[in-house]
C-alpha cells in the first residue's frame, strides 16, 4: 500500500508518515522550540513553510506519497480553513493551494486535503478499526467542544456551537451565541460561568459535595446527552465516541442516563457510546487516510 503523510496543528505541528492505516515510525513536532501560546502567534506563511519543512522531512527515499492530509480547528470547507478562533492567523486560507504550491516548488508534488481535526478523529477510529464502512461520530472535549464524523459529508458540522439550551442567561460561548454546548462545557465558559474557579477544581468540589459545582456538572453532562441525542434524532443512531485532553471529566454512566430520557423512538436506541482516551497520533493517521481516500480536499 501506498504511503501518506498526516499533519496535526494544535499547540504544535505533529507529523507522521503512515502505511497501511497505521503510523510509520516516530512524529516529528515544529516547531523544534515548543512556545506556550503554541502557533497563534506564528504568521500565515510561517505555518505554511512548517507544514512544508514536516513533508519534506517525512517523505521517503522512494518519494511514493500518495497524498498530504493536514487536520486544524475550525470550518473546513473544500481546502479552505474558513474560520478557526484557535488559528485565527488562517481564517480564510486556502491551504490546501498554498502548502501544494509551496511543496512543487520545493520539488514534490502530492495531494493535499484539508479537514477539521475532529473529523480526523473520527476517519483514526475507522482506520484503527477498519470500520469505513459504518458510521462513526467523535466527540472532542478540551478547550473547545469539538464534533467529527466519518464518513465526511459537507457542511459547517460545528457540533461545538449547537443550541442546547434556551436560558437567555446561557451566554458564555466565545463566539457569542446563547445556549451552545460549548458556552456550557467549553474551559472559558467555565471559567467566566466560576470566576473564583478553575474548570478542574469544579469537578473536584462537585465530588466533594458542593450543591453548585454538583448542579453545573450534572448540566455539564446533559448537555452533552441533548447534542449526541439531537443528532441521534437528524443521523439515526450508530457509534459515538468521546476523547480530548479533559474527557476525564465524562461520567459515561451519566451521560447513558440522560441519553435513554431523551432518544424514545425505537429505531433510534441502537446507539452506542464509548470514552476513548486522547491520542493526537490518532488524528494525524486519520487526517492522512481521509487525503489518502479523497475525503475531502
Amino acid at each position: 500500500m501506498a504511503k501518506s503523510i498526516g499533519i496535526v496543528l494544535t499547540d504544535q505541528i505533529t507529523a507522521g508518515l503512515v502505511e497501511h492505516h497505521e503510523l510509520v515510525g516516530e512524529p516529528i513536532h515544529l516547531p523544534r522550540e515548543f512556545d506556550e501560546n503554541g502557533l497563534i502567534e506564528i504568521p500565515k506563511e510561517q505555518l505554511c513553510h512548517l507544514i512544508c519543512d514536516a513533508v519534506v522531512e517525512l517523505v521517503p527515499r522512494d518519494a511514493d506519497i500518495v497524498a498530504v492530509g493536514v487536520a486544524v480547528p475550525g470550518i473546513v470547507i473544500q481546502g479552505v480553513l474558513e474560520d478557526s478562533p484557535n488559528l485565527p492567523q488562517l481564517k480564510g486560507t486556502h491551504i490546501c493551494n498554498d502548502v501544494g504550491a509551496e511543496l512543487r516548488e520545493r520539488g514534490f508534488d502530492f495531494p493535499v486535503g484539508l479537514c477539521n481535526d475532529a473529523d480526523a478523529s473520527a476517519a483514526g477510529v475507522a482506520a484503527a478499526r477498519k470500520e469505513f464502512n459504518k458510521l462513526i461520530r467523535v466527540w472532542t472535549i478540551g478547550n473547545g467542544i469539538g464534533f467529527g464524523r466519518y464518513p465526511y459529508t459537507e457542511g459547517a458540522w460545528e457540533g461545538g456551537h449547537m443550541v442546547v439550551s434556551l436560558d437567555p442567561k446561557e451566554r458564555y460561548c466565545g463566539c457569542g451565541g446563547k445556549g451552545h454546548l460549548e458556552g456550557i462545557m467549553g474551559n472559558r465558559a467555565m471559567r467566566l460561568r466560576f470566576l473564583d474557579m478553575e474548570p478542574d477544581e469544579v469537578f473536584e468540589a462537585a465530588k466533594n459535595g458542593d450543591r453548585r459545582c454538583a448542579d453545573f456538572v450534572d448540566l455539564w453532562h446533559r448537555a452533552l446527552a441533548a447534542a449526541t441525542a439531537s443528532q441521534i434524532h437528524l443521523e439515526g443512531p450508530g457509534r459515538f465516541c468521546y476523547t480530548g485532553r479533559d474527557i476525564d471529566r465524562l461520567d459515561l454512566n451519566t451521560l447513558r442516563h440522560y441519553l435513554y430520557e431523551m432518544v424514545k423512538m425505537s429505531p433510534l436506541q441502537g446507539y452506542t457510546v464509548e470514552i476513548l482516551p486522547e491520542d493526537r497520533l490518532r488524528t494525524l493517521v486519520g487526517a492522512a487516510v481521509a487525503a489518502e481516500r479523497g475525503e475531502k480536499c
